[in-house]
Parts: structure tokens; sequence; C-alpha cells
């Protein structure tokens, strides 16, 4: 079973979608990959969960990749005497390590990293930007501000210091132990929140080793300062509007979403768009028209998937908003421009032998319009280069490891597929062949373009380019 469009999509699973039969409804409807979100559920849901992707995995015959994605220190103010408290726009208001219960002059912030960053003027956004807070004065524990915006603030909303690198790792005592418990389950990507610096990654890298990739969740403003480096260094990149557009004016989020695309696909590292996609199909069964358009900006841009969150973990319509999702990704790839936006959007290869080949494979395809191309490849490293290069045609990856398949599940143009490790090239050409026909991606007469690394077995060794028509009695494999 395989999708005939391009990008893919990645849809969070919850409350409204762990059922057997739900997730293989999502599947069939167009999910390619389900999140897994640490922020909220049990250990033991998420481990039901996986054991359910798997099982309709077994059952569609495909890749199904799970992407875990860790909570990240989450910054909030303490409790209020009553719940809640009125802060009025041009009061003073204190915040401060006490943990006796707040009122409308104060309340206990129970982060001393954030008063070791401040500075007077540094303006602080509580409750996902409703309030905002002017800081006039602050020592180790404590900071007296200025209420620029006023409003209602309850017990345990959130903070957000925009344009302040916070001295926090990205990883907190709760995310290293949902890391272990999900590597021992075997997901296949792990999502970093609260990415500040490059050396966040590299921490979160020595966690994980070889045993998931690692995808970036860029929602710091600070992130976007070091985009280059952290997208060198992730191995996804994931536009996280939500927080982002807190901390960020508005009309600057739609223009960030298209520099960090640009950046992630410069270096071939898949890159997904999320959050609010299709936020109103949480109660209702069709999107607005905004956000249709919202999806299919993110497709024309050349991301290689688009994320649902609560609209698929805990909305009444999850199946109907994946089906949505794919026809709207499937009528933009249908579009001349979209391919002829791709192309003006091509940014030069590398000089490395695997960049040549993956380049020349995009000129061929360009050229004599093969049915496919079929990448071999061990570690995935082929396949993301080609996938860079966007070519016109589907690119078929065959691997030997299964794990290499369900990452390869989230990137663009790629249809993963384990199988065994060809011993020669007159076998990897022979195998390509029936493999291509098998998965309805060519068919005798039709043209193949082969990249794979000789002598094979090798990660990062892509060295091959080799064109071939299949013949009228392809060999079976």
């Amino acid at each position: 079973m395989r999708r005939h469009r391009r990008s893919r999509i990645l849809a969070t699973l919850g409350p409204a979608s762990s059922s057997r039969e739900r997730i293989r409804a999502l599947v069939d409807a167009g999910a390619d990959v389900f999140r897994l979100n640490f922020s909220h559920g049990s250990h033991a849901d998420h481990a039901e969960r996986y054991r359910l992707i798997r099982d309709v995995e077994r059952d569609v015959g495909r890749p199904i990749g799970v992407l875990m994605d860790l909570q990240g220190p989450k910054l909030r103010v303490g409790r209020f005497a009553g719940g809640k408290a009125v802060l009025a726009a041009g009061a003073a208001f204190r915040l401060d390590l006490d943990p006796a219960e707040g009122d409308a002059g104060r309340v206990c912030l129970p982060h001393k990293e954030i008063f070791a960053a401040l500075e007077a003027g540094t303006e602080l956004l509580l409750d996902d930007g409703k309030l905002r807070l002017r800081v006039e004065r602050f020592g180790p524990d404590h900071a007296e501000t200025t209420v620029l915006v006023g409003g209602v603030l309850s017990d345990r909303k959130g903070v957000n210091v925009p344009g302040v690198v916070l001295p926090i790792s990205p990883l907190t005592e709760k995310d290293r132990d949902d890391l272990a418990f999900g590597l021992e389950l075997g997901v296949d990507w792990v999502a970093l929140s609260f990415v500040q610096r490059p050396e966040d990654i590299a921490e979160a890298r020595r966690l994980v080793g070889e045993r998931a990739w690692i995808m970036a969740k860029l929602e710091k403003p600070s992130a976007i300062e070091h985009l280059d480096e952290i997208v060198a260094r992730a191995d996804g990149i994931m536009v996280a509007r939500g927080d982002l557009g807190v901390e960020l004016p508005p009309q600057r989020v739609p223009v960030l979403q298209r520099r960090i695309v640009e950046a992630a696909r410069a270096a071939g590292k898949p890159v997904v768009v999320a959050t609010q996609m299709l936020e109103s199909m949480i109660t209702a069964p069709v999107p607005t028209r905004a956000e249709a358009s919202d999806v299919a900006t993110a497709i024309y841009e050349g991301a290689d998937a688009v994320m649902l969150s609560a609209e698929s973990a805990s909305g009444q319509y999850p199946v109907e908003a994946v089906g949505i999702m794919d026809r709207i990704i499937a009528e933009v790839e249908q579009d001349p421009a979209w391919r002829i936006g791709l192309e003006a959007s091509h940014t030069p290869a590398a000089a490395t032998t695997p960049d040549a080949i993956c380049c020349a494979l995009r000129r061929i395809a360009g050229l004599l319009a093969p049915a496919a191309t079929v990448a071999y490849t061990v570690s995935g490293f082929s396949c993301l280069r080609a996938s860079r290069e966007r070519p016109a045609t589907p690119i078929l990856a065959l691997t030997p490891k299964l794990a290499v398949a369900r990452r390869l599940a989230l990137v663009w143009g790629v249809h993963p597929v384990p199988f065994e490790e060809a011993a020669n090239l007159e076998a990897m050409v022979d195998d390509a062949a029936a493999a291509a026909v098998r998965f309805g991606l060519a068919g005798p007469g039709d043209d193949l373009v082969v990249i794979a690394g000789l002598p094979s077995g090798r990660a990062g060794s892509t060295n091959l380019l080799h064109v071939l028509r299949i013949p009228d009695a392809p060999p079976a494999r």
C-alpha cells in the first residue's frame, strides 16, 4: 500500500485515536507516521498505542514511523488563593520563589533560572501570551514587574520569556525517563522540545545514539538565531508554530516558517510543519478555507510532512482530518505550479560524490521521465540526499533494516521497503525491477534509475547511478 503523494502526514494519537480500529482507519485515510505526545498520558498508554501501531503495520504491509515528542521544560507560575487572580494593566506585580499562594500582587515562579537570565525591560508572556509583564527590577529570587496587558491569571499557567536564552537543558528528569522508555519501545524519531542552541542537540545525541533520529522542534526565537547550526546537528526539523507564535508577533511566523523549511531542504533534512493546521476540525467535520490554504502553503514550500495534533488526538473527527489533509496534499501536487516552485527553490548540491549522484538523478528524471528511482540504502543516507533533490519520480527505498525503513516513512517522496541486501550490481538491477513492479511504481517497458553504493553494505557510500528498462517479464524476487 504505497502513497501516490510525495508529502507525508504525521498524526498524533490520543484518547480519540487509541483503538486498533481507529489507528487502522487513520492509516487508510493517509497517516504515514504517528506521534506519541509524552506531555500527556502514561507510559502504559504509550506502550499500548505503540503495540497497536505495529499490529496495524503488519496488517497493511508497509513501514509506519513512530515519533515520540518529549515534553521539555514547562515554565509555569504557581497557585493562587482561590485558583486565580485579576492582574490590572499598569499595576505592579511580583514574581518570586515563595511557594505561598499568590494574589493580585504576586505569585510564585518556581524557576530560578529565569531570574538569572533577566534584564530590566525584559517582557514576560503569561498564559500563551494573553497577559504581558515588563521587568522593572530583579534579583536572584524575584522580579518586580509592571502589567502591560492584564487579565485573569489562573493556577499553573505557562510563562514565556521571548528573546532570552535561558540556562536550562531541554531535557528534564521526566524527559530522560520518558526517553529511556521510548527508546526501549523502539520509537523511530525523538522530537526534542525547547531547543535553544546547537549544544542542545548534542546533549540529546549522547543519550539517543543511533537508536533513533532526532527532530529539533523550533519553538524559541533564540533557536532561529542558530538555525543553520541546529539544522546541521539534527536529523530533522519541526516548525513548532505554537510556542513560536506566542513568543513572536503573528506576522513573523509565516516568514520564519518559510525560512526554516528552506534551510532544512537545503541541508537535506526532513522538515515538518506543525500546530493548528486544521484546528477547527477538533469540533467540526470540515476545515476552514484558511486552514486548507495553510496546509497547501506548507506543501508548496516543499515540506516533507504536515502534522495534526489535537485534531487527531482528541478531536471529534480524527479520521476526517487525516482524510482532508491527504486530499489537500494530493490536489496541490497535481498543480503544475507546485513542481515549478520546487524547481525554483532548489539549492545547489554539495561537492560530494553522493550529492553529485543525486543531482544527476534529478536531471535524468527531468529529461527521461523514468517511472521511479530505486535507492538502495543501509543507513537511509542515500534516500535523504535523493529526497533533497525533490526529483519528479517517486523514490523506492530498499533497505535491509526495518528501523531505517520506518524512519524514512516521514521523508518526502520516499516509499520505504525492507528488502534483502543485494550481493552485486546484477542482483541490484534485478531486484530494483522486481520491486518497482511489485509495489506498483513501474511496469514492463518502463525506465528506472537505480542509485546505490558499491561495495554494498556501507553507510553513506552512494557512488552508483544506473538507468535500466524493465523487461517484459522482470525477474521474480
